[in-house]
């Protein structure tokens, strides 16, 4: 059978109409011999989508697919690639090349190279070509970027892992979450809720951190030990200087009372934000870390080894993404990123119907 020479997928033209999706074939950049080309089954729908395409995050590369929560079926796999073999089941997630050679990169601290490439939005440097996304029919993706996913997990349980997921369990794993810690997680979104499973999951005492009760039952659905919400008066006494880590991942710093959080940190115990808001973020003053010494920092997605263990740590522990399945289409599509926009989500929309959509 011919591989497909170009790709199909769902575009916006530009912020002024970001919920208007025109399906459109476009070229991918050329096939290399690490490369792996896959038809997509599954695509998760991540706050970053809406940012992009909305303008939120600035200029962007237009006409553009987004999507980087992506699984489906390995077809075509390049002369040198050795980590993927044709017919597996593969994801991909926001990251889809890296130089492999720097101090970074050897390191396994990959997703931090200064030659890296977003799924999608990047210019590859030798052609210009843009890279689309999985509101697509393929993708094509670096070997190193595509993992072969645990039999264990659905296609829609397994897509929101890899960048949701992910941005959540690197930092807890590089930041020692585990029996005997204290873990707090802020905001119950996307990350937020996949943070808490793999929290737990990982064998720390979990809270979650919220600015109402309105999601507490769903948090202790999931295997929060508490629950706190920031509208409660003192709501961070009884807690203060008792956290030995927090991963923030909010998506607004709107009243946020950063002080207030900071002091649930123990002595030198970390604060990892990894929520982009649109806004300006938040104002620190020095005097914020004295009382304890905290430190405050981010992280940015995780390794490749990473993203296997963490899949494997799912498969093991039957830890399951609370997903709503949407068809894909033009409508589907507007639909829901207005509804994410708007945080009308429990907990991550995931797109299915691809071969409706795409055919084969």
């Amino acid at each position: 059978m011919p591989y497909p020479e170009t790709f199909t997928g769902f575009q916006v033209n530009g912020p002024e109409t970001w919920t208007e999706f025109h399906k459109n074939e476009f070229q991918p950049k050329p096939f290399g011999d690490y490369d792996v080309d896959i038809k997509i089954e599954a695509c998760g729908v991540c706050g970053s989508d809406v940012h992009t395409i909305s303008g939120g995050w600035g200029a962007q590369h237009f006409p553009l697919a987004v999507g980087h929560e992506i699984i489906g079926t390995a077809i075509r796999v390049g002369s040198k690639v050795s980590l993927i073999k044709e017919g597996q089941r593969v994801g991909v997630g926001a990251q889809s090349y890296s130089c492999l050679d720097c101090r970074q990169c050897k390191n396994d601290n990959e997703t931090y190279c200064q030659k890296q490439l977003d799924t999608y939005g990047a210019k590859w440097p030798d052609t210009g070509i843009v890279s689309q996304g999985g509101y697509s029919s393929h993708v094509r993706t670096h070997e190193h970027w595509v993992f072969p996913i645990p039999d264990a997990l659905p296609s829609t349980v397994a897509a929101p892992m890899l960048c949701a997921g992910l941005t959540a369990y690197s930092p807890l794993v590089r930041n020692g979450c585990g029996p005997g810690k204290k873990v707090g997680i802020v905001g119950l979104g996307g990350i937020g809720h996949l943070g808490l499973l793999f929290a737990k999951a990982l064998g720390a005492e979990v809270w979650a951190i919220s600015r109402t009760h309105s999601k507490e039952a769903d948090a202790k659905a999931m295997g929060a030990d508490g629950f706190l919400a920031t509208s409660d008066r003192d709501w961070n006494v009884p807690h203060k200087m008792t956290f030995d880590l927090i991963i923030n991942t909010a998506n607004s710093f709107e009243g946020f009372d950063l002080d207030a959080y900071l002091s649930l940190l123990d002595i030198h115990a970390k604060w990892v934000s990894v929520g982009l808001p649109e806004d300006d973020g938040i104002k620190v003053r020095n005097q914020t870390f004295l009382t304890n010494g905290c430190f405050f920092g981010s992280s940015h997605l995780g390794s490749r080894k990473e993203v296997l263990t963490m899949l494997q740590l799912a498969a093991d522990k039957g830890i399951k993404t609370w997903v709503q399945e949407v068809q894909i289409s033009k409508e589907n599509l507007a639909e829901t990123l207005t509804k994410l926009h708007n945080n009308d989500v429990r907990y991550r929309y995931c797109l299915t119907g691809y071969e409706e959509q795409f055919g084969a």
